[in-house]
């Protein structure tokens, strides 16, 4: 029953002299739940005494409703598409609808949504993505084959600044506060000027081996290679079952990673490098997951040594059991598939 109908009934009640509580109870008997409710009936019924006679509901002031058609809809798409920065305030005036009919057709007709632009390593050309593409099935082919067998033969590494200094991200600056407090406040902190380079080598089990270069040195071809001779003794001393194995070894395309001496060296060591494309720290599992976490771990805290530094970062890794790396380790796979499926585009978090 529409709700003009009830209201029929209310008003012929009324004029025959019942009270709101008759009515209420008139309507309960007769249509049971869907009848309107006690607030219902004495609204109306008051109106009803004030002199009103129409059971419809008056038009309401205000800006008439925009009538959305097909044509200011293409309309607002090409200004969208002529220029994606386009201000929702400017679409509304240029098409002469409201602010809030403008939001709907974005949102609504056209399913579109206004995002910040993301930081990128590089803009990608149609070569880089096509590397990267082939790459990902590469690895993943490689993966899926044996994936325990994966897991057990890979050694990946990189290098990260650590310095003495990181202050904290603005999300872990947050407090909470009571209603009416103001915002807490801190001084504008950038990193500190004294640093060390951190080289990590790391597998499922954990890490294997951590080198640490001062500030104002840097690594080279020489050094990296030199780098791997100390880091192949602590492989034989830590994992032993890699003895019969073929290291499955990654790194990315640094170019101290890519110089000939380190080619010779990696074929020294007998080592299988696993391909890594150009322009690609997201997949890296030491810059997609080990880094990230350790950076958030060290923001806000203040070393005043480069020993100081190492004592700290060593102590931090022992925290964690072998299943954190294994895990780490496993999100490879859904990486290469993302960026398969973007078709060798940049994979987000």
């Amino acid at each position: 029953m529409e709700k003009e109908q009830y209201r029929s009934v209310i008003r012929f009640l009324f004029l025959d002299g019942k009270t709101c509580e008759e009515i209420k109870a008139k309507l309960d008997s007769v249509y049971g739940d869907p009848s309107p409710s006690m607030t219902t009936v004495r609204y109306w019924f008051n109106e009803f005494k004030r002199g009103r006679t129409s059971v419809f509901d008056e038009e309401r002031p205000g800006r008439p409703a925009d009538v959305v058609t097909e044509e200011i809809v293409e309309k607002v798409h090409d200004m969208i598409l002529a220029d994606r920065r386009t201000k929702v305030r400017e679409v509304a005036e240029a098409v002469g609808v409201s602010y809030g009919t403008a939001i709907n057709i974005l949102h609504d007709k056209l399913r579109m949504r206004k995002l910040s632009a993301r930081w990128v390593p590089r803009l990608l050309t149609v070569d880089n993505k096509r590397i990267r593409l082939s790459m990902s099935k590469q690895c993943l082919g490689l993966f899926k084959r044996n994936p325990q067998e994966f897991l057990r033969r890979i050694v990946t590494v990189d290098e990260t600044w650590i310095h003495y200094y990181t202050p904290e991200t603005k999300r872990q600056s947050k407090q909470w506060v009571f209603l009416g407090e103001s915002a807490p406040k801190k001084a504008k902190t950038v990193p500190s000027a004294g640093k060390v380079m951190a080289t990590i080598f790391w597998d499922s089990k954990g890490i294997i081996h951590m080198d640490f270069l001062e500030k104002g040195r840097t690594i080279t071809g020489q050094y990296y290679s030199e780098l791997l001779d100390r880091f192949d003794e602590k492989l034989k001393e830590k994992r032993p079952h890699l003895a019969k194995k073929k290291v499955l070894f990654h790194h990315d395309n640094a170019p101290a990673h890519s110089s000939g001496i380190v080619a010779a060296k990696l074929h020294e060591l007998r080592y299988e490098l696993l391909p890594h494309p150009p322009y690609s720290p997201d997949l890296a599992p030491c810059d997609f997951f080990l880094f990230p976490n350790m950076k958030t771990w060290l923001a806000g805290k203040k070393f005043s040594s480069n020993e100081e530094v190492i004592v700290e970062t060593e102590a931090y890794f022992k925290e964690f059991d072998k299943s954190y790396f294994l895990e780490g380790l496993k999100k490879w796979q859904g990486r290469w598939e993302k960026c398969i499926v973007l078709k060798g585009d940049y994979v987000e978090k």
